[in-house]
């Protein structure tokens, strides 16, 4: 009997993953991968040995690199990546492979290559599947939005960093600029409807009322003019790059169409490892923490910062998932705390700097929850 060889059926997924470019339109959906990714993953030595790896270095996340008085050695565990180390992956022409949510055009997608030239950028459907793709060592980073200078935080992102155990490595900051896109031969005047992401159409408010369009919100901005080009659209625009248009053969009718020149997104980079903070450059640190309710709280809170000169440069308020709301007291003399609250916060310091170890210690003495997100580089260069 002739001998067989057996292929893994995620083979032909892989190889998309690994090319992307041999199908453009490829998107990492990781529902589609979890029945068969732990065996798939068993199947490699490398891979093995990786995963042990990681199991290790969570046990001392928690305390090492950011409590730095722990009495349990390190130095028989896997280090975390230093910031030099992280630079020279780059310089040194390694091909990381960086997660973005979009599609093929997607801010994100230039984001990420922005943030790693040399990487391989794998779209994904959602923020989640991102995060996902990380954690489930798919890909070696994620380029995700945080906040844009004119539509404010994306809340999601934001929710996500807490539900997952990846680290902040770094930012980078994004110019964004938006155009009207539409298939060939369709003029302005013929439009009637426009399809983007939400915060794009919010940022480009004045000049689609002028216009007199009609709103349709989609997953992102390079989805749409995908979807205008496939469908082959007469009525519809999209709001998108002009990398979409040139990817998806559409026509560009107006650029620059954002109400404010001055249109910012900033990404955070995100890895399964933390990088050891340094003092070399100017650093950032993002944390996250919970308070009990009472008066000045907050306040005790932000003064250990400015007690010791630091500047704060974002304060975030979610809500804190997974608690019930509590029944009136009729006989209660205080409000009920209906809406118990998370608190995102960035501050310009290395978790290096003594300062900042003072500064957490302090808040730790009376804060109910507190998480260090990432100490990281700060991207202060032009967008």
């Amino acid at each position: 009997m002739a001998a067989t060889t057996s292929r893994s059926p995620l083979a032909p997924l892989y190889s998309q993953i690994q090319n992307p470019k041999t199908n453009p339109f490829f998107t990492l959906k990781l529902p589609e991968l979890r029945p068969n990714i732990s065996r798939h993953a068993c199947s490699s030595t490398r891979s093995n040995r990786r995963k042990i790896q990681a199991i290790e270095l969570q046990k001392i996340i928690e305390d090492y690199p950011y409590e730095f008085n722990s009495k349990d050695s390190p130095t028989s565990l896997p280090r975390p990546l230093t910031s030099a180390q992280l630079s020279n992956l780059t310089s040194e022409g390694s091909r990381l492979r960086v997660a973005y949510q979009g599609v093929r055009g997607a801010y994100s997608e230039s984001a990420a290559e922005k943030a790693y030239p040399n990487c391989e950028a794998v779209p994904c459907e959602q923020f989640d599947t991102a995060f996902e793709a990380v954690e489930r060592w798919l890909v070696d980073r994620a380029v995700l939005p945080i906040e844009n200078s004119l539509g404010g935080s994306i809340h999601r992102n934001y929710d996500l960093l807490l539900r997952h155990r990846l680290h902040i490595v770094g930012e980078v900051k994004l110019a964004i600029r938006h155009c009207l896109l539409a298939n060939h031969d369709v003029k302005v005047e013929d439009l009637k409807r426009v399809l983007s992401h939400p915060q794009a159409l919010a940022q480009c408010e004045n000049t689609l009322t002028q216009l007199g369009l009609v709103r349709e919100a989609v997953d992102d901005t390079a989805g749409a003019a995908k979807h205008v080009a496939f469908h082959k659209l007469k009525d519809a625009g999209a709001v998108a790059s002009m990398t979409a248009a040139k990817i998806y053969g559409l026509n560009v009718l107006a650029e620059d169409i954002q109400d404010d020149s001055d249109n910012v997104t900033r990404f955070l980079m995100l890895a399964r490892e933390p990088i050891i903070p340094g003092t070399d450059k100017p650093f950032k640190t993002s944390i996250v923490f919970s308070l009990e309710e009472g008066p000045g709280m907050l306040f005790k809170a932000l003064a250990v910062f400015a007690m010791r000169n630091i500047n704060l440069t974002k304060i975030e308020s979610r809500p804190l998932p997974k608690r019930a709301l509590q029944t009136p007291d009729e006989n209660a003399t205080c409000f009920p705390k209906y809406f118990p609250y998370l608190f995102y916060v960035d501050f310009e310091a290395s978790m290096a700097d003594e300062r900042a170890q003072n500064a957490l210690g302090h808040l730790k003495e009376f804060a109910t929850f507190m998480r260090v997100l990432g100490s990281y580089p700060a991207d202060n260069g032009l967008p």
